[in-house]
């Protein structure tokens, strides 16, 4: 049976896919179903498609259909012009950002990659190969919520993290490409008990409070995470305290409080203090590229290339047997491999 518009009166669409307009003008010039579809290069069954969709989006026919011939109705007349203003705008945001200026012209692509020393800066200089002719500046600042609110504020273009840890609304607006599950780690004072291990088993911390960044508003994805992790193991996410900057007062705070520290796999060493690898289960923090949906720059062609080809060389995307990862990380990176 075929599709129907929805009655009128109906709920209107909370937005409409521009394919759909185009689909809608293509037809309104043509008058003609078979023209329009070899216009847009698309089979003709997928344009009927279409256009019964944002018939039934927008609650109306648009198009009186005989056997004979094509005819806009009111409503598809009506709706003509919008279409164009809708699409003509579309093509000039597009090809305000679609561009290739001449080389050196390219505007600046700004990256976080969090903090010195970590695999992020690796992915930046061989995109930085890739694309000679683009500049791409780093910024250290870490927490991809933090990172997010800049991107969409037009301050940040892209930025690594746990994608999965956003905001469901804020997800919406970024895209992300999966660069590795990255083992997580904790970081113990000199004269801590398990600090003697090579490797602390996760049941070893039960009894422990570590700090995962509580409080922090930059990195409450990272605070999620270590709680997904903690859960069940009689381990304690440490409250809100303030966020020690430098590596003269990570020491001194390391060793004022003897506080536990969950890290990444690449936390870099600090004077007082040793890094060791959890395991039983090993512990994987996922790790994405994550830039705004729509911008288009050779810059990001150039990062997501580069992750690539890291991700492969260096096997970051395989996942030990028996590792842990929450579920839903899981689903939403199995979803863009």
């Amino acid at each position: 049976m075929p599709d129907q518009p929805t009655a009128p009166g109906a709920s209107a669409p909370a937005h409409l896919e521009p394919r759909l307009l185009r689909a809608f003008l293509a037809v309104a010039e043509e008058l003609h179903f078979t023209r329009a579809a070899a216009r847009l290069y698309v089979a003709q069954q997928a344009l009927s498609r279409d256009i019964r969709r944002l018939e039934r989006e927008l609650c109306a026919e648009l198009f009186a259909r005989s056997t004979r011939q094509v005819a806009l109705t009111a409503d598809g007349a009506r709706l003509l012009p919008y279409a164009r203003r809708v699409l003509d705008a579309q093509d000039e945001l597009l090809a305000a950002f679609t561009r290739r200026p001449a080389a050196g012209a390219v505007r600046p692509l700004l990256v976080d990659v969090n903090s010195p020393g970590l695999v992020f800066e690796r992915i930046l200089e061989r995109a930085r190969e890739f694309a000679p002719e683009c500049e791409l500046m780093a910024r250290y600042e870490s927490g991809l919520t933090g990172a997010a609110a800049e991107m969409a504020a037009g301050r940040l273009d892209a930025s690594f993290g746990r994608y999965a840890g956003l905001d469901p609304a804020v997800r919406a607006r970024l895209s992300q490409q999966p660069v590795r599950y990255e083992p997580m780690t904790v970081v113990l004072p000199d004269g801590h008990p398990l600090a003697a291990l090579e490797a602390v088993p996760l049941a070893r911390l039960a009894g422990e409070t570590v700090y995962a960044g509580a409080g922090n508003p930059r990195t409450p994805e990272w605070t999620d995470l270590a709680g997904r992790l903690f859960e069940g193991r009689g381990i304690a996410v440490a409250p809100p305290a303030p966020l020690a900057v430098g590596v003269e007062e990570f020491r001194r705070i390391m060793a004022k409080t003897g506080t536990p520290v969950l890290a990444a796999g690449d936390f870099p060493a600090m004077p007082g203090s040793v890094v060791r690898p959890l395991t039983d289960p090993v512990p994987l923090s996922p790790v994405s590229l994550v830039w705004p949906t729509g911008l288009v720059h050779p810059g990001i062609d150039a990062l997501r290339a580069a992750a690539a080809t890291l991700a492969e060389e260096n096997d970051w995307l395989r996942k030990p047997p028996g590792a842990w990862i929450p579920a839903i990380d899981a689903l939403i990176m199995m979803s863009q491999d």
